[in-house]
C-alpha cells in the first residue's frame, strides 16, 4: 500500500490531500482532526515511518517559533483589560459627547471598538465588552437593532486586524515577514476602515432619522470640564499602553514579544489601579489565556503537518506551475486568491487558512510582482470579513452569546446589521489595489 501510494504523482496527491480535507472538514470535527489527520496518514503512505521525523522537526521549529511567544502575552493583555472595566469607563465619558447626534451611540461603539483593538487585539474580548456596554444602551433608546448589532460587530473585529492582533502575530512567522512590519502595515488600513464605518453609520442615520434617536439632553447635560475630564481619564491609560506596545515596536526599542511582556505588565498594572485585580480575576484571565493559546498551537501544528508532507510530496511545485500558467496574468490569479480566501473565511476558522494557505502561497507571491507586506495585508483584511459572513461569522455568535435575552437580539437582525460592513471591507481592498501605500507607507518609515 505504501508503495503503491508512493508511485503516485505529485498531482494526484495533490488532489487526494486536499479533497479528503475538504471531506473531513464537511464531517463536522474541529479543524486541527482532519487537517492534522490527512497529514499523517499522507506522510505514512508516502514515506513510511520516517515521515514523522519530518512531521516532528517541523511542528517543533513552528512551537517554539521566538515570535509565536508574543501570542499567549498578548493574548493575556487582552483578557486582562477585558477585566479592568475600560470599556465601561470609555463608553460612558464618549456617551456625553456624542448622544446628541443620531448614531452616535453606533459611532462611539466604532471608536471604543477602534481603541479596545489597538490593545485588546481579541474579537471576542472586544465584542463581549461592547454588548454588555454598548448594546443595552442602543436599544433603550429606540437605536435599529440592525443598526446597533451592526456597529458592536464591526467595531469589535477591527481587532483582528489593527495590532497588536493576534491574526499579525501569527502571520508573521508563517511567511517570515517581520512582525513588526506587520503591526505598522495594518494601522493605517484598520484607522480607514473604522472612518468608513462612521461615515456609513452618519449617512444611514441622516437618511432615515428613525433608525437611531438623539439621546435625551437631560441624560448628557454636563459641564464641558468634567466631560473632557471624563475622556483624558479613560484615554489617557489607554494610549500609555497602547504607546508602550506599539511605539517600543516601531521606534525598534522592543521586538513584538517583549513589546507584548510590557503591555500584559501594563495591563495588569492598569486593572490593579482600577482596583478590579483580585485572584478569581487572575485565575480567569490566564485559564482564557491557556485556553486560546492552546487552540492556536493545536491548529498550528495540525496545519504544519499537513503543509510538510504536501510540500514534500511535490505539492508546492504543483501548485506554483498551476498558478505562473493560469491564463489572464497575475491580477486574474489574485483576484482567484482573494475569492478563495473569502470563501475559505466563511467556513473555516483564519488560523487553518494562514496555516495552510500561506506556506505554500509565500514563496510564489514574489514570483507574481507583487509585494508581499502587501500582499499579507490583503490576506488579511480580506480575513477580517470571515467575521462578518454568514454562516459561521464569529463576531454574530460572540454577540449573540453574550447579549442579554430581554433585549431580543434575533440572528436575523444581527445578519441584517453586519451586511453592509462586509461591502464597506471589500471597498477597502479595492482602495488598497489602487493605493498600495495605504499599507506600505507606515512600515517604509520604520
Amino acid at each position: 500500500m505504501i508503495g503503491a501510494f508512493a508511485q503516485l504523482s505529485p498531482e494526484t496527491i495533490t488532489i487526494i490531500m486536499f479533497g479528503a480535507l475538504f471531506v473531513g472538514v464537511l464531517t463536522g470535527f474541529p479543524l486541527a482532526i482532519p487537517i492534522g489527520g490527512v497529514g499523517v496518514i499522507t506522510g505514512f503512505l508516502l514515506f513510511g515511518p520516517n515521515s514523522f521525523d519530518l512531521i516532528y522537526s517541523r511542528v517543533y521549529a513552528i512551537v517554539t517559533d521566538y515570535g509565536l511567544m508574543a501570542v499567549p502575552l498578548f493574548v493575556f493583555m487582552g483578557n486582562m483589560l477585558e477585566k479592568s472595566g475600560i470599556a465601561e469607563r470609555m463608553y460612558k465619558a464618549l456617551y456625553l459627547w456624542f448622544g446628541g447626534f443620531r448614531g452616535g451611540l453606533a459611532i462611539v461603539s466604532i471608536i471604543i471598538g477602534t481603541v479596545m483593538a489597538a490593545s485588546v487585539g481579541i474579537i471576542a474580548a472586544s465584542i463581549t465588552m461592547l454588548t454588555l456596554v454598548a448594546l443595552p444602551a442602543m436599544i433603550e433608546r429606540g437605536y435599529d437593532k440592525g443598526l446597533a448589532t451592526g456597529a458592536i460587530c464591526a467595531g469589535g473585529s477591527l481587532g483582528i486586524l489593527i495590532p497588536p492582533s493576534i491574526m499579525l502575530i501569527v502571520y508573521g512567522p508563517v511567511a517570515r515577514i517581520s512582525v513588526g512590519k506587520l503591526f505598522m502595515a495594518a494601522f493605517v488600513p484598520g484607522l480607514v476602515l473604522s472612518g468608513l464605518y462612521m461615515v456609513y453609520i452618519t449617512i444611514r442615520c441622516l437618511m432615515k432619522p428613525s433608525l437611531a434617536p438623539v439621546v435625551p439632553v437631560e441624560e448628557r447635560r454636563d459641564s464641558f470640564y468634567h466631560k473632557s475630564m471624563l475622556v483624558l481619564q479613560t484615554v489617557a491609560p489607554t494610549a500609555i499602553l497602547i504607546l508602550s506596545v506599539l511605539g517600543a515596536i516601531y521606534f525598534g526599542v522592543a521586538a513584538p514579544t517583549e513589546a507584548a511582556a510590557v503591555g500584559a505588565v501594563v495591563a495588569t498594572l492598569l486593572t490593579l489601579a482600577y482596583r478590579r485585580l483580585t485572584i478569581p480575576v487572575l485565575m480567569d484571565v490566564a485559564l482564557s489565556t491557556i485556553k486560546l493559546t492552546g487552540m492556536v498551537l493545536l491548529i498550528a501544528s495540525a496545519s504544519t503537518t499537513f503543509v510538510s508532507v504536501f510540500l514534500s510530496a511535490g505539492g508546492g511545485a504543483v501548485v506554483e506551475d498551476f498558478i505562473l500558467g493560469f491564463p489572464g496574468g497575475r491580477w486574474v490569479v489574485f483576484t482567484m486568491i482573494m475569492v478563495i480566501c473569502f470563501i475559505l473565511g466563511a467556513f473555516i476558522d483564519w488560523i487553518g487558512i494562514i496555516f495552510v494557505m500561506v506556506p505554500i502561497l509565500a514563496p510564489i507571491i514574489p514570483k507574481l510582482g507583487f509585494d508581499p507586506l502587501w500582499f499579507a495585508m490583503m490576506v488579511i483584511v480580506n480575513l477580517q470579513m470571515s467575521f462578518l459572513t454568514p454562516p459561521f461569522a464569529y463576531a454574530m455568535f460572540f454577540l449573540k452569546g453574550a447579549a442579554k435575552p430581554e433585549l431580543g437580539i434575533s440572528t436575523n437582525d444581527i445578519i441584517r446589521g453586519m451586511i453592509p460592513y462586509v461591502f464597506i471591507v471589500m471597498v477597502v481592498l479595492l482602495l488598497m489595489i489602487a493605493y498600495p501605500q495605504i499599507a506600505l507607507w507606515l512600515p517604509s518609515t520604520m
